[in-house]
């Protein structure tokens, strides 16, 4: 049984981390519980009906995860093996046509290839006649490799033992970000076989840039019809999973943004500073331009650096009452001494 799906990715940006001693030292690892007891889809039933789902419950569609493990991991292996990489114009337009197949091999009735000024994009629906709409984001690309720094190719998605943690893949994208997506289409499988209907009706929108920052996405969701669809969403879905190495799962149901950018503090341009590099001893006597980036950098957050301080700068919606609980559940299920392991910190 393939209990868990691993990535040695490098320079991977956000997910879990483990400190392995067989991974490289910059190699992020992250270990996800997916086939065996895959709860994707029934988390996310879960997530829309405010309520977690007893262990008990959905034996029918558990019996066609188990039943369809093999399948599951295959479609995986394949899906890995079908490279989209933008940074390197590789895999373009055929991973945006395997991402609209394998939607509509999930269950989707409509999935459409849609064209931006950059790479394609993937526009699904999914009407189970549900009285609520889910939207999902999903992302085809990968980050580029080199395949001198991984301990099997790639693009193989190799299942191979790893003490102690048993059979593992090994594959760009089975964590960042294949492996997630394709828990969550096995689930759709599951459901399917199984003659039930999702609860919720599913709105995809896949981008196949993410790995440079999304540059064309905005092209993609204000399409008058991904638009409209979107619309009637109660939220947006982005399938994320993670087990620690006490097993276990987590399911995230929501993430933060980010924004990439550069500041620039130039004395030429300012008119005070000097123009061309000088000796950082003059600085008694001329300005300097970085000293001032670094008092403009100290504006930005407060001294613990958790509240963003730009003028403007929408501010984070409270925590409801049913998140409080959420957040206590779980900080009693995790173990504060793994994370830190995990984290490599301290305190």
């Amino acid at each position: 049984m393939l209990d868990r799906i691993l990535s040695n990715e490098l320079n991977f940006n956000c997910g879990a981390m483990q400190d392995l001693p067989a991974a490289r030292d910059r190699a992020e690892v992250f270990l996800m519980k997916i086939f065996r007891h895959l709860l994707l889809g029934t988390a996310l039933v879960a997530a829309i009906n405010n309520g977690l789902i007893a262990e008990t419950e959905h034996t029918d569609i558990k019996a066609e995860i188990t039943k369809r493990h093999d399948e599951a991991v295959k479609r995986l292996q394949d899906w890995i093996a079908q490279v989209s990489i933008a940074a390197e114009d590789r895999g373009y337009p055929e991973g945006a046509d395997y991402m609209a197949k394998l939607a509509r091999d999930a269950g989707f009735q409509q999935a459409t290839v849609i064209n931006t000024d950059g790479k394609p994009g993937v526009f699904a629906t999914l009407d189970a006649g549900a009285p609520k709409t889910v939207g999902l984001y999903f992302m085809y690309d990968v980050k580029h490799f080199d395949p001198s720094e991984w301990s099997s190719p790639p693009t193989e998605a190799r299942i191979v033992d790893k003490p102690p943690l048993g059979k593992v893949m090994i594959g760009r994208g089975a964590v960042n970000q294949k492996g997630p997506e394709a828990a969550f289409l096995a689930a759709l499988h599951a459901i399917r076989g199984a003659g039930k209907k999702m609860p919720v009706n599913l709105v995809m929108v896949a981008e196949g840039e993410e790995e440079i920052g999304s540059p064309h996405i905005k092209q993609l969701a204000h399409r008058p019809e991904v638009r409209d669809a979107l619309s009637k969403c109660v939220g947006v879905f982005m399938p994320f999973a993670a087990q620690d190495l006490d097993g276990i799962v987590t399911v995230n149901l929501g993430s933060k943004g980010v924004i990439e950018l550069e500041l620039v503090s130039s004395g030429e341009k300012w008119g005070r500073g000097p123009a061309k590099d000088i000796h950082s001893s003059l600085k008694a006597m001329v300005d300097s331009p970085a000293w001032h980036l670094v008092k403009a950098l100290n504006t930005l957050v407060p001294e613990d650096g958790n509240v963003i301080m730009v003028d403007n700068y929408p501010k984070p919606l409270p925590l409801s009452a049913e998140e409080k609980a959420m957040i206590e559940k779980v900080s009693k299920t995790r173990s504060e001494a793994l994370a830190k392991k995990q984290f490599s910190v301290q305190h």
